[in-house]
């Protein structure tokens, strides 16, 4: 499958990508970008440090200005002006850092953005962020401030805010590799229920065995282009460029050192 392959067809993409550029000055960070997100899918990018993976991804919703090229998310394209909010409230970010507010409690980082954003009641956002999170098995710690949480703990409150908006995509832009390892899975197996109950995500992740467990299709970037995407059983298995296959070989070798 080459980097302009759509995705299955079937559904409408939610996100498109089309002939994205990035520059950072003489730096080259995204080059000719193709993706289509259906809607319900799970995609996770993969690939070496520097491979504009989360240039990639923060540029869904402008967190990073694209230099040439067209992004939309549906059907609405990404772009300063009002289309932007709109975007934004689409679009649901979880970061490396969690990016919590420490003044804060627990519930009030959850219920917030709905309140501020959304203009919903405090009463009805509170509640909301209260189901929110006990699904992400933080009932008994609403009324803490992240910094009685753990690592784990604060990541799962994020991924708490970030749905407390009801948004129609959830980017996680490496959502482990600030934790230590123990707390890893706790996040990972939060992200997979999510994933189950059709929750669109697109993951830049170095956690391998969670991409081929839960992702729909792996996208392999490197050097700013999208390589190869396939399903995971495919790419992991039988990938088609020797890029890809230098990397996966890396990564297994590096395991199993």
């Amino acid at each position: 499958m080459s980097q302009n392959t759509p995705a299955s067809s079937g559904t409408k993409p939610i996100i498109t990508m089309r002939n994205v550029e990035k520059h950072y000055g003489k730096f080259h960070a995204l080059r000719d970008v193709n993706l289509e997100v259906r809607r319900g899918e799970v995609i996770a990018i993969i690939g070496p440090s520097g491979s504009g993976k989360s240039t990639l991804i923060r540029c869904i919703n402008r967190l990073e200005a694209i230099s040439s090229g067209e992004i939309a998310v549906d059907g609405v394209k990404v772009e300063e002006g009002k289309n932007l909010a709109l975007v934004r409230a689409e679009v649901g970010m979880v970061f490396q850092q969690f990016n919590l507010f420490p003044h804060m409690t627990v519930l009030r980082n959850v219920a917030i953005a709905p309140i501020r954003v959304r203009g919903i009641a405090k009463a009805e956002a509170e509640a909301r962020a209260r189901q929110l999170l006990e699904r992400v098995g933080l009932a008994d710690h609403m009324d803490k401030h992240p910094d009685q949480l753990s690592g784990g703990q604060q990541q799962r409150v994020a991924i708490a805010r970030a749905l407390a908006m009801e948004p129609a995509v959830l980017l996680f832009d490496e959502p482990t590799s600030a934790l230590d390892p123990e707390m890893v899975g706790e996040v990972l197996d939060v992200m997979q229920s999510l994933a189950k109950t059709g929750v669109t995500m697109v993951v830049v992740t170095h956690e391998m065995g969670f991409a081929r467990r839960v992702a729909d299709r792996v996208v392999f970037m490197e050097d700013g282009q999208i390589i190869e995407q396939n399903t995971p059983d495919v790419l992991f298995d039988t990938p088609s460029t020797a890029r890809a296959k230098a990397f996966l070989s890396s990564i297994m070798h590096g395991a199993a050192g």
